[in-house]
């Protein structure tokens, strides 16, 4: 039973050596603390916002945002026409170059033929109006009917078809303004 009260015994045995150990304790909390604070503050701090003020900032804040990357077009202006490959890749070959919806390939003449059988006519038709799943101009009415046409007639060619490009009309601003001379 004597031996019970020494199963708990630290390291620390004597006065001196808690008073060392303490010392210690701190010593190494207050290197602890210097180092971190040497850390963090080692790089130059800016705040948010610091540069801010600086004339290129300022520029920036103050652009119009139709300078970032927008394209204004003019309504009034001529429209311009796309060629018929411009307009396939960024409205036809959504579908037509994977076969989206039942959409016949570009250049799967046996996917067009069929439809190339029933005439340009009925073709540009079906593109101008819409057929099942395929919306009308294929979704962009912003499309010409001319650009329709063309794109019909690549689309169709690329599997074996010979229509003829269509011709583009006279702007109607410019017949116009030579009939009032």
């Amino acid at each position: 039973m004597s031996d019970a009260h020494n199963e708990h015994e630290s390291a620390i045995r004597t006065p001196k050596q808690l008073v060392a150990a303490v010392i210690g304790f701190f010593a190494i909390t207050v290197i602890g603390i210097i180092l971190l604070v040497q850390y963090v503050t080692a790089d130059k701090l800016v705040g948010a916002g610091s540069e801010s003020q600086t004339p290129d900032a300022i520029a920036a804040r103050l652009s119009p945002v139709a300078n970032e990357g927008f394209t204004l077009k003019d309504a009034s202006g001529p429209k311009v026409l796309q060629s018929a490959e411009a307009v396939y890749t960024a409205v036809c070959a959504a579908c037509h170059a994977s076969g989206a919806a039942g959409a016949p390939k570009f250049g799967d003449a046996g996917g067009w033929s069929a439809r190339i059988a029933q005439g340009y006519d009925t073709l540009l038709k079906h593109a101008v109006e819409g057929i099942r799943a395929m919306p009308a101009k294929g979704g962009n009415p912003d499309l010409d009917d001319v650009e329709v046409a063309r794109v019909v007639v690549y689309l169709a060619n690329s599997a074996g078809a010979k229509f003829k490009e269509p011709a583009v009309p006279a702007p109607a601003a410019a017949d116009g303004a030579a009939a009032t001379k």
